[in-house]
């Protein structure tokens, strides 16, 4: 089976620059306000550079989502990476608008967690959606994950400081299951 995301490539930004220009409207009410500098190839190859030295350092992961045709479909991170007792990542990601709705958020999400899991030996993984992306929430719910809380305020989305549905997978069974088969 082919896989669904890669490690992110200097290699990457031309065409991802082109994606995120064709995608820019679409991803602005769900992303922060980005200055048009990020928008540009240039931008981009300082965004690798900068994700590719965090993640020599072992504090995310940054990787790309791929069409089962080998072209980027979008982004996925493992931001915030944090060990010792933690052993913990937060996780985001986005497809462009002319792919939504064909499974590669799922698919991709679910081989970063067997990531995170797996080769990273992390404990938890975390992400947030805007209260009203049910589309993600459905994404993250078909991937185990469980919702565990409202962030009010949470991140400053286009503009706005706005609430977030909080969700979680863990490597330990859940404490509904857990107290369901005491």
């Amino acid at each position: 089976m082919a896989h669904t995301i890669r490690l992110l490539s200097p290699n990457d930004a031309t065409e991802l620059t082109r994606l995120l220009r064709a995608n820019r409207a679409f991803l602005a009410p769900w992303d922060p306000i980005r200055e048009d500098s990020y928008f540009a190839e240039a931008g981009q190859l300082k965004f690798a550079a900068d994700a590719l030295l965090a993640y020599a350092a072992g504090r995310m992961v940054p990787l790309l989502i791929v069409s089962p045709e080998g072209k980027i479909a979008g982004q996925l991170n493992l931001n915030g990476i944090v060990r010792g007792a933690f052993q913990s990542a937060t996780l985001g990601y986005w497809v462009a608008e002319e792919l939504n709705g064909r499974g590669l958020a799922t698919a991709a999400v679910a081989e970063a967690v067997a990531l995170a899991f797996g080769t990273l030996g992390l404990h938890r993984v975390e992400a947030g959606t805007l209260v009203h992306n049910v589309a993600s929430q459905r994404v993250l719910s078909k991937n185990g994950f469980e919702r565990f809380g409202v962030a009010p305020a949470y991140l400053n989305i286009a503009g706005t400081w706005q609430d977030h549905v909080l969700f979680q997978r863990t490597t330990s069974p859940s404490a509904e299951a857990s107290a369901e088969s005491a």
